[in-house]
């Protein structure tokens, strides 16, 4: 059992788990880097401890010094948010390592998951539909073009470590696919530090429907149903809603328990989110698995009244899940926008600069998951999300009315944010009718 948790991010995701601790009474380590020293989590936490210099590489993402800040502080475990160590299996290690309990996955399912081709394959053998491709690794350029072949074209090079929209390529023909390789190659090693890459049959149009799921040491695993995740740019998420307008009650059952399905094939423990592509004929293929808690979680936690984050904590600190899947009850519908510091009309461009201006939403049905004060500097080293507004509503005409009004309200001068984005999406017919698809984000912002 612990009573402190030391938890290894920054931003809005960070005052999220810090706040979860607090009604656990556990107490709570920050850490920071240079370019953080004044930002909110630093000040929620009961302590904090400076990793290093403003580059991610430098702080956030070194083991070393968040196991030593760790082990200075006497905190008994890690919470890792997501991003920057949150599905590094390596990292998971060393925590045990050192005696510090790791809020997550054992480190054999991150490793399973986080190689997208082995993933492939273990998701066949436990029943879950995957997507027409590679069995394993393309070898080499030849061999891609005779995978490419027999699968036919268009065909998606993926990176085979990789995830979120990185180390992607889009082929119709051979020529395009040779071109596509190396640069496929290239930024998966960026990203990734592994070049290696698969090949999968490109579905046109599809929707991005995910399960939540969450497990226990004790045998216990139940999902928590489905978001869509559709409306991205850039394969980026920027609007998640819960549920989707796509399932009938017989797809939704069958996804979330072929979410089950591939949790379970992984020996799951904990938060994790099963991600499916959804195509026009209502058939649904594996993509890839979450190993941690998702940006996008307060859409479920509004439908069903589960706090993920308190459910992460209390399983690694070995107990049972407090809901069963019998207890789980959906009620109304809920939206989120993730406000980046971006500017919607140069290509989604970032706009660091500093908070002159801050006033969040509120009023029935809303919730604001922010880090932002006036005066708080928007870095220009990490990731754009700055806030996440997330309404809820008996349907989902109240939860759109509410975001129009809450986006409405929201206040954040001194930067160009995402908001006009969002405000458009919230009256366009297609989003309005549900008929919503992972390209139709590009097509409504190309009149902003």
């Amino acid at each position: 059992m612990f009573n402190k948790v030391l938890i290894a991010n920054r931003g809005e995701i960070a005052v999220r788990v810090i706040r979860a601790c607090q009604e656990l009474d556990l107490a709570t380590v920050a850490v920071y880097s240079d370019a953080d020293e004044d930002s909110f989590h630093v000040h929620l936490a009961d302590e904090a401890y400076r990793l290093g210099p403003a580059p991610a590489a430098e702080s956030y993402l070194s083991t070393a010094a968040i196991i030593e800040a760790a082990i200075e502080s006497g905190a008994g475990a890690i919470h890792p948010g997501y991003g920057f160590l949150a599905e590094n299996p390596s990292f998971a290690e060393a925590c045990s390592n050192w005696g510090i309990k790791f809020i997550g996955p054992w480190p054999d399912s991150m490793r399973v998951m986080g190689l997208k081709s082995l993933a492939r394959q273990r998701m066949m053998e436990a029943g879950v539909p995957v997507i027409e491709g590679t069995d394993g690794v393309i070898s080499n350029p030849d061999d891609a073009a005779e995978a490419a072949q027999r699968i036919g074209y268009p065909v998606i090079l993926k990176a085979a470590a990789g995830g979120g929209g990185r180390g992607i390529r889009l082929a119709h023909n051979e020529s395009e696919l040779r071109a596509a390789i190396v640069p496929a190659e290239r930024e998966a090693v960026s990203a990734f530090g592994d070049g290696s890459l698969y090949l999968e049959k490109y579905l046109d149009r599809p929707r991005h429907i995910e399960v939540q799921v969450l497990a226990d040491e004790h045998g216990n695993l139940i999902h928590l149903g489905e978001r869509e995740s559709s409306l991205q740019r850039r394969r980026q998420k920027l609007i998640e809603e819960a549920p989707s307008t796509a399932l009938t009650p017989r797809l939704r059952q069958e996804i979330c328990q072929a979410g089950l399905r591939a949790a379970e094939a992984v020996n799951y423990v904990g938060a994790g989110t099963v991600e499916f592509l959804l195509d026009s004929k209502g058939r649904f293929y594996f993509m890839e698995m979450n190993t941690r808690i998702q940006v996008e979680h307060p859409t479920t936690e509004m439908i069903t009244g589960v706090d993920l984050v308190k459910e992460q904590l209390r399983v690694a600190a070995g107990k049972a899940l407090s809901i069963s899947q019998d207890e789980v009850r959906f009620w109304g519908w809920a939206i989120e926008c993730r406000i980046n510091a971006e500017n919607p009309a140069s290509g989604f461009s970032p706009s660091p600069g500093i908070i002159t201006k801050y006033r969040e939403p509120g009023g029935p049905g809303v919730r604001v998951d922010s880090y932002l004060q006036e005066g708080t500097q928007i870095q220009c080293h990490y990731d754009s999300l700055i806030a996440k507004v997330i309404t809820w509503g008996r349907d989902r005409e109240e939860a759109v009315v509410r975001m129009r009004r809450a986006l409405g309200e929201f206040v954040a001068e001194g930067i160009v944010t995402t908001i006009p984005a969002h405000k458009k999406v919230m009256r366009h017919p297609e989003f309005l009718e549900g008929r919503i698809h992972t390209g139709t984000l590009d097509s409504i912002i190309k009149s902003l």
